[in-house]
């Protein structure tokens, strides 16, 4: 079921800062808002998130209990983040850490609005 990590997340006092760094080590950076971004370590298998934030939100951000694992996604209906190209299902553990079952999607769209995959794929379809 379960094929390998996908992300890992990191919290990080500066962004930009931050995205240099690792661009330095040959991560590429992928999709950047306004206080996180996302870097490929092996592009369209795995990423590292950075969450900047102030002191408690970087000790305390729920992203730092939280990684994805990558997986084909039958017979699950995931949620789609259309402009990563991500279908994803979220679940804890027994200690409330979140984890996400994830795989990537071959068409990114340009919006930010969650749907269901079947909504994806409707809307790929009519492309």
């Amino acid at each position: 079921m379960i094929k390998g990590l996908y992300e890992s997340h990191l919290p990080v006092s500066n962004l930009e800062e931050s995205i240099l760094f690792y661009e330095s080590l040959g991560l590429k950076l992928y999709k950047r808002y306004e206080s996180i971004a996302f870097l490929w370590i092996v592009e369209g298998q795995s990423w590292l998130g950075l969450w900047e934030g102030d002191e408690y939100q970087t000790k305390y951000h729920p992203s730092l209990r939280h990684i994805a694992f990558q997986i084909d996604m039958e017979p699950i209906e995931p949620i789609v983040i259309p402009d990563q190209a991500h279908a994803v299902v979220y679940f804890d553990d027994p200690d409330k850490n979140s984890l996400e079952l994830i795989s990537r999607l071959p068409v990114q769209l340009e919006t930010n609005s969650k749907m269901y995959l079947n909504e994806w794929k409707a809307i790929v379809k009519s492309l």
